[in-house]
């Protein structure tokens, strides 16, 4: 095969290929290049022969450009390439030696990544999207909370709130547990909103505060003359009253042993019977139920059925005491408070040592002690501001004052400007959003915005 043959058909090869090719010598002159590369940079293919890489950068043909690099680093080089439509290149250059082992070739390859730069950015632009969909969904399950009296700040709560939204799409039976005060009833009356029961009854039944010989009259109703003393029109109990809604048991350890047979019965069938009646009553209701006690440990100790403990406990949801999620606590502070504020018709502000003392007070009582303390200091306190003075003498004993960090070099505004830097950069690293920043601290989000850029937090 002569030399002239070997050379057209090493050019045929060059140009059969789909891909933009392109041979320099040292000097960044074009020797050769392939059909397919005057088609990548919309010239002609042939006009670049002989020609500068370095002038055609200078001409803003492409840049930036490969054969100095390869030179230097003198091993394969890839990054990428602008050309002068805007098209992104993945370049990709690599050196040539020739018998005696020096480089004397530099041979670069494209493939036109546009689209794919492109779709990136679209990515991009749609994970931003989501982003503030996600923002806008959290702001309004957020108000739905708020408006529904529930403050889930704390992951503790969110997952609380999560199983519940789940568990309201469907009738099954939820067990609600926690420690007295933290909001179990609460919690029953957003599933049963949030169900498509919200149009029906909402029938709640304090088990622990019904005296013993009521509990089948007020449960299940009577029949006329079922009894001395009973009203002769009769009466319909509650379960009756809760047809086509939900019924919530709270305190339902509280139950007498007596009746939890009754009660399981109606659970399973549906159907039960006045006092004094012989006329099965049917009645289609969800069952909520709720308690503070251990009714495993009652049910060793014989006081709870076994069987009816199994019936009510088919979705758990344990509600943590307000000691367990202070990031609750604050706002709580500030729903309590508007609201107490609204009631009573005054304008009150917490002392920031009041909210101090509030936060770290171990809340026993949980939600209701809070409600309690709040009510208290809007109705009491003299003047617009409450103060420590106020607060009872137990929360002011069990809580010590306020850490107050006290740099004799600073002002007091110097001071006050690192303490917000650091709850700044604390509520970034946790909310990662500027939205939900601004929800946890309780400003707004531009607020949240003019103080990074104040900061130089990026």
């Amino acid at each position: 095969m002569t030399e002239s043959t070997n050379w057209n058909e090493n050019e045929q090869i060059l140009h059969s290929l789909k891909d933009d090719i392109l041979v320099t010598n040292l000097d960044g002159i074009i020797l050769k290049v392939s059909e397919f590369t005057g088609k990548i940079y919309e010239v002609e293919s042939d006009s670049l022969i002989g020609k500068s890489v370095y002038d055609l950068e200078a001409q803003g043909l492409f840049t930036p450009i490969l054969t100095p690099i390869v030179l230097k680093e003198k091993k394969k080089i890839t990054f990428v390439q602008t050309t002068n439509k805007g098209k992104k290149l993945l370049v990709t250059g690599i050196p040539v030696y020739n018998e005696d082992g020096e480089l004397y070739r530099v041979v670069s390859y494209s493939h036109d990544i546009t689209e794919l730069a492109d779709y990136k950015n679209f990515l991009i632009t749609m994970e931003e999207e989501m982003e503030r969909v996600k923002s806008e969904l959290d702001l309004l399950r957020g108000k739905q909370l708020y408006d529904a009296g529930i403050i889930a700040k704390s992951d503790e709560m969110q997952k609380v709130i999560s199983t519940s939204l789940q568990v309201s799409e469907v009738d099954v039976n939820v067990l609600i547990l926690g420690e007295s005060g933290v909001g179990k009833s609460l919690l029953a009356k957003f599933i049963h909103n949030k169900s498509d029961r919200k149009s029906g009854p909402f029938i709640e039944v304090n088990c622990g505060a019904i005296p013993d010989s009521l509990v089948e009259a007020e449960l299940f109703g009577y029949e006329a003359g079922a009894f001395t003393g009973a009203n002769r029109k009769g009466k319909i109990g509650l379960i009756e009253l809760s047809d086509g809604g939900t019924l919530f048991l709270d305190e339902i350890g509280e139950l007498p042993l007596a009746h939890q047979v009754k009660v399981l019965k109606v659970i399973q069938e549906k159907q039960f019977y006045r006092v004094g009646g012989t006329k099965p009553i049917h009645v289609d209701f969800r069952l909520i139920s709720a308690t503070n006690k251990d009714l495993q440990q009652a049910i060793q100790e014989k006081l709870f059925r076994e069987d009816l403990y199994f019936r009510l406990n088919v979705v758990p949801i344990t509600i943590p005491p307000l000691r367990q999620r202070t990031e609750d606590i604050v706002p709580l502070i500030h729903l309590l408070l508007k609201q107490f504020e609204e009631k009573y018709n005054k304008e009150k502000t917490l002392d920031e040592a009041v909210t101090h003392h509030l936060l770290h007070y171990d809340w026993k009582g949980n939600v209701r002690e809070l409600i309690n303390i709040l009510e208290r200091l809007v109705v009491i306190s003299p003047s617009a501001l409450i103060t420590v003075d106020q607060l009872p003498e137990y929360i002011k004993d069990s809580v010590g004052p306020a850490p107050f960090p006290i740099d004799e070099n600073q002002t007091l505004s110097e001071m006050m400007d690192a303490m917000e830097k650091q709850i700044l950069l604390k509520a970034r690293k946790k909310y990662k959003t500027t939205v939900r920043m601004a929800e946890a601290l309780g400003i707004s989000q531009p607020s949240i915005v003019r103080k990074m850029k104040k900061h130089e937090i990026l």
